[in-house]
């Protein structure tokens, strides 16, 4: 399903239907699109029953559509008779949402939801109530702008993209059997994870420190974003062996030497290395990496030379070098380095 989806927006992005603001790893994030596309592309979406969009002056919404969409009044629209409806995505963005996520009728009317969006104020709702952990349907789960506690009981066994910041240890993670994206919890949440039921997380986004070793199990994991607080630093990075099929890995915090003897899996095509402040020389060790096509490192390296042999970086085609204030001495290799298109360096003493 993503995948098609990402097939139709890079269609539009080439046409030039819309531009390109925000991008992540060579995914797009963030776009923008003409007031005039917009308001065409919505016209023709309520015309052919795509969405519809609650209207509190009517106090009504289509009996023929299986998306909508809530930018305010979401306790009258909830309070509407959406009991024959059979919807399949909903968007809340009615920041006042403590109101309506009270009502107990919540579950019945969105029982064959697919996608929910709940985007809640800051402070507004410090709880998700227990019948969200029954939507059986539930494909994708966003809580934006929230630190809640989540609900005890779950049976989200078909969910499979999860983004959400985490308050409590995650108690029922490992019943959420279909999920494939993970993000915003922290690493003390995560260490008593039972990672048996999880073989089709794909990514996965944690923050702090802690021992990551269990990581290693999921040997399905493409896309990895660790982060660790400022006066701490990353344990041993030796699992990552383990993850075979990993292609993304940023890594964002202290690290005291890089693995020696099991370094980073040959899959990586893309790492970034932020404010890891090492003592020694990364590139050797990266070098090695075969199939590694963007580098980014960031503050990553306190030393004053870097030497990349001949035979390193056999696939590297971008590389950007930041906030290396210390670095004197730049050893470049003299070929095999034909594929390199982008070189950014700032901040690095010539």
């Amino acid at each position: 399903m993503e995948d098609i989806a990402e097939g139709f927006l890079n269609e539009l992005i080439r046409r030039s239907l819309i531009q390109v603001v925000n991008t992540f790893w060579e995914n797009v994030t963030e776009c923008r699109i003409h007031d005039l596309l917009r308001d065409l592309a919505v016209q023709k979406a309520l015309e052919v029953n795509f969405f519809d969009i609650y209207d509190p002056r009517k106090h009504s919404i289509s009996s023929l559509c299986l998306r909508h969409v809530i930018y305010s009044h979401g306790k009258r629209y909830v309070s509407l008779d959406l009991s024959n409806l059979k919807l399949r995505s909903i968007m809340f963005l009615d920041r006042d949402l403590c109101k309506i996520m009270s009502l107990k009728k919540f579950c019945n009317v969105f029982q064959h939801i697919y996608v929910l969006y709940l985007e809640i104020g800051v402070g507004t709702i410090s709880i998700v109530p227990d019948v969200i952990g029954s939507l059986y349907h539930l494909k994708f789960l966003r809580l934006k702008d929230t630190h809640a506690n989540y609900p005890e009981t779950t049976d989200l066994r078909n969910l499979r993209h999860l983004v959400a910041w985490y308050s409590k240890p995650l108690k029922h993670i490992s019943k959420l059997t279909s999920l494939q994206l993970l993000k915003g919890i922290s690493c003390d949440q995560w260490k008593d994870v039972d990672l048996v039921n999880l073989g089709e997380l794909r990514m996965l986004d944690i923050t702090t420190s802690y021992s990551l070793n269990n990581i290693g199990n999921l040997k399905n994991l493409r896309t990895l974003l660790l982060g660790c607080k400022r006066d701490e630093s990353f344990p041993a990075l030796e699992f990552l062996s383990s993850c075979q099929k990993l292609y993304r890995l940023w890594l964002q915090g202290r690290i005291k030497k890089l693995p020696l003897s099991n370094p980073f899996p040959n899959s990586i095509t893309m790492m970034v290395l932020l404010g890891s402040k090492l003592m020694e020389d990364p590139m050797p060790i990266l070098g090695m990496l075969s199939n590694l096509r963007n580098l980014d490192i960031c503050r990553a390296y306190e030393g004053k030379e870097i030497t990349c042999s001949d035979n390193s970086f056999s696939q590297l085609e971008f590389l950007r070098l930041e906030s290396l204030e210390k670095l004197e001495r730049w050893h470049l290799p003299t070929r095999n380095w034909i594929r390199l298109k982008v070189l950014e360096s700032m901040t690095v003493q010539s």
